[in-house]
């Protein structure tokens, strides 16, 4: 028998989430059936998807919704030996049991040099929403000229990258001036720091006179307000994230977007990245295969120790972060 750790919403959260909406608890597991496996976390996911999922999705009591890298420490499932690791959505636990339907193998060829943690980030998740985005999404050409926010983030900062290793001119924004100089760093063509700008529309302007063809948006209210006025005509718009509306108590009311659209002949689309499911094994080789080559960069922030989760989500939430955030049990 095995003792695993949870962390669960103990309250669903009002506002920014508090320590007191989490609370650990501990859970004997059952032995292992044929075609099952036990994993072990080595790395767990924290995410800003995390908070209006858990709304909706979640309720009181339940384990925190995540995903993690994970060993397999017991087997009696042959495509899933013991000593591989998988990618497994079995939310914030130390040990969990599973079937395998829920879970994907790293890659095959994982580099020694490579960290595994990747497997949450660059060569994960995030980077395969970055790829979506610009390729399915905003479906990007010759001659587009980018914008993302949030870009020094796990998926911004993908996102950018993947647009200079197609040859795009890309505009970032980030909240710190640490996080615009990591940003020049990877590649940016131009960077500025959102929070210090005394007008934001003036600085998306100095950015790019001519404007933008394809606008990456992880942040939402009025940010994107003021982004919409500098797209280009026939500019894509990827939805990815709304974080400057999660923790809102009061919904935020903004400019509407219908005559702009109309007039600029704007397409904007949501998109949640399973949907292109089928593509991620061919995706997750063609990244791994950037970051080999030295394109495709990544920084990870890790929180070390399972007990950390509350305040690694928080961190994340409050943009602690660059890159990836990521806890190592």
């Amino acid at each position: 028998m095995v003792n695993a750790k949870t962390w669960t919403l103990r309250k669903h959260f009002v506002g920014f989430p508090k320590f007191s909406d989490f609370e650990m608890k501990e859970e004997q597991l059952p032995e292992t059936k044929d075609g099952e496996v036990l994993l072990e976390a080595v790395f767990l996911s924290v995410d800003p998807y995390m908070r209006p999922y858990s709304a909706v999705h979640m309720k009181e009591g339940n384990v925190m919704i995540g995903a993690q890298v994970a060993r397999v420490v017991e087997s009696k499932n042959p495509s899933f030996p013991v000593g591989c690791y998988v990618v497994a959505s079995t939310g914030w636990r130390t040990h969990s049991i599973s079937d395998g339907k829920d879970l994907q193998l790293l890659l095959t060829d994982w580099p020694d040099n490579i960290p595994k943690s990747l497997g949450l980030g660059t060569i994960g998740m995030p980077g395969l929403t970055a790829y979506y985005g610009l390729m399915e999404v905003c479906q990007i050409k010759d001659g587009d000229i980018v914008l993302v926010n949030a870009a020094a983030g796990a998926v911004g900062s993908v996102v950018g990258q993947i647009a200079k290793i197609k040859g795009f001119k890309v505009v970032g924004c980030a909240g710190s001036d640490k996080k615009v100089a990591y940003l020049k760093q990877i590649g940016f063509d131009e960077a500025f720091n959102y929070k210090t700008v005394s007008s934001l529309a003036e600085a998306l302007k100095k950015c790019s006179a001519e404007g933008y063809d394809c606008y990456f948006d992880n942040v939402g209210g009025q940010f994107s307000s003021v982004a919409l006025e500098q797209m280009r005509r026939f500019g894509r718009i990827a939805v990815c994230g709304g974080i400057s509306l999660y923790n809102d108590t009061t919904k935020q009311t903004g400019p509407y977007v219908q005559t702009l659209m109309i007039f600029k002949q704007l397409r904007m689309e949501g998109f949640i990245v399973g949907r292109w499911k089928h593509k991620d094994e061919e995706t997750l080789k063609q990244l791994m295969a950037w970051v080999k080559e030295g394109k495709l960069k990544y920084e990870e922030h890790i929180t070390k120790g399972f007990e950390n989760m509350p305040a690694a989500f928080m961190g994340m939430l409050k943009g602690e972060n660059t890159g990836k955030a990521v806890v190592a049990v």
